[in-house]
């Protein structure tokens, strides 16, 4: 819309007459129509439209522009190893422009000048790379109408790419040209020429961007009015040529790309499942004699070092053995063979045997009621806990100790107190006489949840479990205690009641936690081992068949039980005098 108020602000320096007179109002003029003006000598100026607004004036230089834009923008995709899209934008600007141009000196000029321009602006992209997050991720996107980002290995992204661009321009060219040439001479010659001329510019721009042609062509066409008067009346000549102008916009409106990462990370966590619950956790039922009656007397406890050596206990050999690797001949390492006493080379009764991580060697002495240390091979033990044959109930003292555990750290040894129905804790760089700390019952002997009854077997895994497990002997039963607690959970057997059926244990010695928490306990009154699968209290017998026997599927009282690094089961056969060994399935 242009108001008339507009078409002043553009007049020229031409002389306004003073007859003039306008209407002030609004001319609606259609992008799509020409407008045509005629000044004659009346001065008024009609514009041919549908509006019947006029107005006088003497020269009046107007131009009317109206822009009509359409912006047309594809985005589409085409993923090639999911790392590579297309995006294009396409932006088409169509013009249509009148000029009115009068000339007052009594003379009519008419002038029509439209001009209908097509700008189309093609931005291709074809490569869009990958996004990488993080040290070790893969990240590959892919862009289509909707962006999707997939983001593999601990991280999910989204990223949208959106390219905008808008381009305008606006090229104006005018040239009016007067060619004045006068003569003097006797005789006056009017001559007028009427030159219409048509100029057309054709541009052709045809850019190949993936699979992308454009063609821009513009047409101009200019008719030029000119008259031309030559009068002689001398030989005097004089030209005016006007310039001619030509003014080029260009607006870039935007060219902007916004990238928003959205980045979640995702763990994947590997869980190994128990092989117990899966009814997968089985040994061969027939065992294979490792030691026998040649070399044992009457073995207990047994322990496995990082290199698979074996360390056995023979309680009345009163002695510690030492069998390698796929050896067959152990090596007696501390004791005197079948010399029980209480002096630094003695034992009397041992029980429970480990080695630490230095290769110190450690016994608890049952009626000694000590625990000795050798260090570094000597056969001469140091008592570190106890005092030597002095049973008794205080803090510095055992009565009856059976079988022992150490925490990963090697910081602290729990004991079973067989005879105060209490489990002591030391620190392992404890001397003779120094006080140790009850960790788990010291309420005598019993069957109820804050009672031990004669604890035998002990394990403990602290970096899976809180819990020590601990066998009640006399109780029938097991459970586990948190240390320093003043009461524990009975988890197998009925406590105070034997048992030969899934669910019950008779006299329980040896116990064995793995890092599923699964039970494996030596039932040494039914002559079998049985299998507690995490959090279940109904057994599967996996060695012995519940009756004595001497058969290589038979045990006859056992009391020890140990694993190597394959998880090939080892049972101390105490009343056969032999270890059996029972390959892992």
């Amino acid at each position: 819309n242009l108001t008339t108020d507009d078409a002043f602000a553009n007049l020229t320096s031409a002389t306004i007459l003073a007859t003039t007179t306008y209407i002030n109002s609004t001319i609606s003029i259609s992008p799509d129509t020409n407008k045509t003006s005629t000044i004659s000598n009346s001065d008024v100026i009609g514009l041919t439209s549908n509006s019947t607004t006029s107005l006088s004036t003497t020269t009046i230089v107007n131009t009317i522009s109206t822009t009509v834009s359409t912006i047309t923008t594809t985005i589409s995709s085409d993923a090639i190893n999911n790392t590579t899209a297309i995006l294009t934008t396409s932006i088409t600007a169509t013009s249509s422009s009148t000029s009115m141009i009068t000339s007052g000196i009594g003379d009519t000029s008419t002038t029509i000048s439209s001009t209908d321009s097509t700008a189309t602006t093609s931005t291709s992209t074809d490569i869009l790379s990958p996004i990488t997050s993080g040290a070790n991720d893969i990240s590959t996107i892919t862009t289509n109408a909707e962006g999707t980002s997939t983001i593999i290995s601990s991280t999910d992204s989204t990223t949208t790419t959106t390219t905008s661009i808008d381009t305008t321009t606006t090229i104006t060219t005018r040239t009016h040209s007067t060619s004045i040439t006068t003569s003097s001479t006797d005789s006056t010659t009017t001559t007028t020429s009427s030159t219409d001329s048509t100029t057309t510019t054709s541009s052709s721009t045809t850019t190949d961007t993936t699979s992308s042609s454009t063609t821009s062509s513009t047409t101009t066409t200019e008719t030029t009015s000119s008259t031309t008067t030559t009068e002689t009346t001398s030989s005097s000549t004089t030209t005016t040529t006007s310039t001619t102008t030509t003014t080029s916009t260009t607006i870039t409106t935007t060219s902007s790309t916004t990238t928003t990462t959205s980045t979640s990370s995702t763990s994947m966590t590997t869980t190994t499942i128990n092989p117990c619950t899966i009814n997968n956790y089985r040994w061969n039922t027939t065992g294979i004699t490792v030691l026998d009656i040649s070399f044992l007397y009457y073995p207990t406890d047994m322990y496995f070092d990082p290199n698979d050596t074996l360390y056995i206990v023979d309680e009345l050999n009163q002695i510690i053995y030492k069998l390698l690797k796929n050896a067959s001949i152990p090596t007696r390492i501390a004791g005197l063979l079948l010399s029980a006493g209480s002096n630094a080379s003695q034992f009397s009764t041992p029980q429970g045997v480990y080695v630490d991580s230095k290769g110190s060697l450690y016994v608890s002495d049952y009626y000694n009621s000590r625990v000795q240390k050798f260090v570094n091979g000597s056969t001469l033990g140091i008592t570190m806990a106890g005092i030597n044959s002095s049973a008794g109930a205080a803090l510095n003292q055992f009565n009856g100790l059976r079988y022992f555990a150490v925490d990963v750290t090697e910081t602290y040894m729990y004991f079973t107190d067989f005879n105060n129905n209490r489990i002591m804790s030391y620190q392992m760089n404890s001397t003779t006489g120094t006080n140790g700390q009850i960790v788990a019952g010291g309420a005598g002997g019993g069957n109820t949840n804050t009672q031990l009854n004669s604890p035998w077997g002990i394990s403990y895994l602290p970096t899976i479990s809180n819990y020590l497990y601990i066998t009640n002997n006399n109780g029938h039963s097991v459970m586990r205690w948190i240390p320093g607690a003043s009461s524990g959970q009975f988890i197998a057997g009925t406590p105070g009641t034997s048992g030969s059926n899934a669910t019950s244990l008779n006299t329980p010695a040896g116990i064995r936690v793995d890092r599923f928490l699964n039970m494996f306990i030596v039932d040494y009154g039914n002559h079998r081992v049985q299998m507690f699968c995490y959090n279940s209290t109904t057994a599967t017998t996996i060695a012995g068949t519940g009756t004595a026997g001497n058969s290589a599927t038979q045990l006859n009282a056992p009391k020890g039980i140990a694993f190597d690094s394959s998880m090939n089961l080892y049972i101390s056969d105490t009343g056969n005098r032999r270890i059996q060994k029972f390959v892992k399935l």
